[in-house]
């Protein structure tokens, strides 16, 4: 049996450690925070006084593609349906635009047209044709991207068909020099209404101006599979897959930081704990990818790519004494020029002065989150990756101001401020703190660039055997689906390397 380690239990390590011992294997997980998940966490903070509690997932809110969990736990025998009940949400967001109007984006894609239509004349029938391209995209992605470790182009090809009629037809399909905003526009030029389909590129924290265009298919990975809320939040797909990864046998050690990855003969052999020293065969980091080749391998081991990190965040924890009925559990709230705001966070580097916000109110779906008639609202507005000289202690309050005042205007929470009961907030360098990340980047690498935007470090490390990658800043991706696919993608390929050693 060989023996796997496993660095940093976020969403992809557990989906590592989950799939490497459901298929044998003996696997030590270790975590520097004192509890797993990674940005997957839970914040509670009691009302003053002692009257009941308001509860916060910490980091990810929106659960898509539920599919990659259950193909996780089903590799275990376990039917996800039992292990954690979720409840479908329809309307997926609402969404509030600067000039007082609002639309929700619903799943039925015959329902959502005729609400563009309404909206704004000739829409419906260009949702359409976006939808048929994303869900072109999707299945282009699905057949050579998804659930394999890839790196690059290269990666992606089945040598063998790559002349076919079909291989040609996905490669111009792939619409390679576009953006994701240009492909939008060309189907729905309605400003607002691309606004909207935008924000599926934030969930990889990338400008839709900058991302390429196969990103569109996020639209049909969200519609055709929906968005969901599991029982107990976002953190109830930490906590699942931490039972299921105890039953499994996994050794679990939360508040032991990796601090070195030991080589011998160019490949893996242990990972350094502080003093201890923990042999294995082959270790996944779930840890940033970059900060892993630079900090825990050692130096010169391998030149670490040259990636711009994703975007960072403000997010602010609200714990209300009312609710607002005109949020639905998820909300955007939009900036007034797309353009301009994406321009300050990703070319200027520095915090949107009109930003658009993102909203959580749970309590719609899950009244247990906050006391009765309260609310634990929770507002992330995205914000650059931590840039010289910028001091968030400083600038927090000013911008905590932007924010509120922002949701004041357009979303109608004119009396937002004395309704605030208890408050927490992360910056930047909180996140960068927190979760170990690449300059207090939320989502890994930026997906910019038209043609090789969407591509990230491959799971497997070619050039150190027994390395492997996974979460945001690995292939896939960023986003829940896509950090727990790596998690997949990282324990099948180690899987079939130790297979084909004879070691596993």
């Amino acid at each position: 049996m060989s023996r796997l380690v496993v660095i940093g239990a976020g969403l992809g390590g557990l989906a590592a450690a989950v799939t490497a011992a459901a298929r044998g294997h003996r696997v030590t997980l270790l975590e520097k925070n004192d509890w797993l998940g990674g940005k997957a966490a839970v914040l509670e903070l009691p009302v003053p006084g002692g009257n009941g509690a308001y509860r916060f997932d910490m980091g990810p809110t929106i659960l898509t593609m539920p599919r990659v969990l259950k193909r996780i736990f089903a590799e275990a025998g376990r039917d996800l349906a039992q292990a954690l009940p979720m409840t479908r949400l329809d309307p997926q967001w609402r969404c509030f635009f600067a000039d007082g109007r609002r639309i929700d984006l619903q799943e039925d894609i015959g329902a959502m047209a005729a609400s563009m239509e309404a909206f704004a004349a000739g829409s419906g029938e260009g949702y359409r044709r976006f939808q048929a391209i994303a869900r072109q995209l999707h299945e282009i992605s699905e057949r050579f991207f998804f659930w394999k470790p890839v790196g690059g182009v290269v990666d992606t090809m089945d040598w063998r068909a790559q002349f076919s009629g079909r291989a040609l037809s996905d490669l111009k399909a792939l619409r390679m020099g576009q953006s994701m905003a240009g492909v939008v526009r060309k189907e729905v030029p309605d400003p607002q209404l691309a606004q909207m389909l935008d924000h599926f590129c934030q969930y990889v924290g990338s400008s839709p101006y900058l991302a390429p265009a196969v990103l569109a298919g996020i639209g049909d990975m969200q519609v055709s599979e929906g968005i969901w809320y599991p029982q107990g939040g976002t953190r109830g797909v930490a906590t699942a897959l931490e039972s299921l990864a105890g039953e499994l046998g996994v050794e679990l050690r939360p508040g032991c930081a990796a601090t070195g990855i030991e080589l011998e003969g160019g490949r893996v052999v242990a990972v350094k704990a502080g003093s201890e020293r923990i042999a294995c065969d082959a270790v996944v980091s779930n840890a940033d990818a970059i900060r892993t080749m630079v900090e825990l391998l050692p130096e010169g081991a391998i030149r670490a790519p040259k990636h711009e990190p994703a975007c960072s965040g403000v997010v602010l924890y609200l714990g209300l004494d009312r609710r607002y009925p005109q949020l639905a559990h998820h909300s955007f709230v939009f900036s007034a020029d797309p353009e301009a705001e994406f321009d300050a966070i990703y070319r200027q580097g520095i915090p949107a002065p009109d930003p658009s916000a993102y909203l959580a109110a749970p309590s719609v779906t899950d009244p247990s989150v906050a006391p009765p008639d309260g609310e634990a609202l929770y507002i992330l507005v995205h914000t650059p990756y931590i840039r010289p000289g910028q001091d968030w202690q400083t600038m927090l309050p000013g911008y905590r101001r932007v924010i509120l005042d922002k949701l004041a205007r357009t979303a109608g929470l004119e009396d937002i401020e004395r309704h605030i009961v208890v408050e927490r907030h992360l910056t930047p360098p909180d996140i960068r703190d927190r979760y170990a990340t690449l300059d207090g980047a939320i989502y890994g690498l930026a997906s910019h660039g038209r043609f090789a935007g969407a591509f990230k470090p491959s799971n497997r490390v070619k050039r150190i055997p027994g390395l492997y990658l996974a979460g945001g800043a690995a292939h896939p991706g960023p986003g829940m689906p896509m950090v727990l696919m790596s998690g997949w993608i990282a324990a099948d390929a180690l899987h079939k390397d130790l297979a084909a050693q004879g070691a596993a």
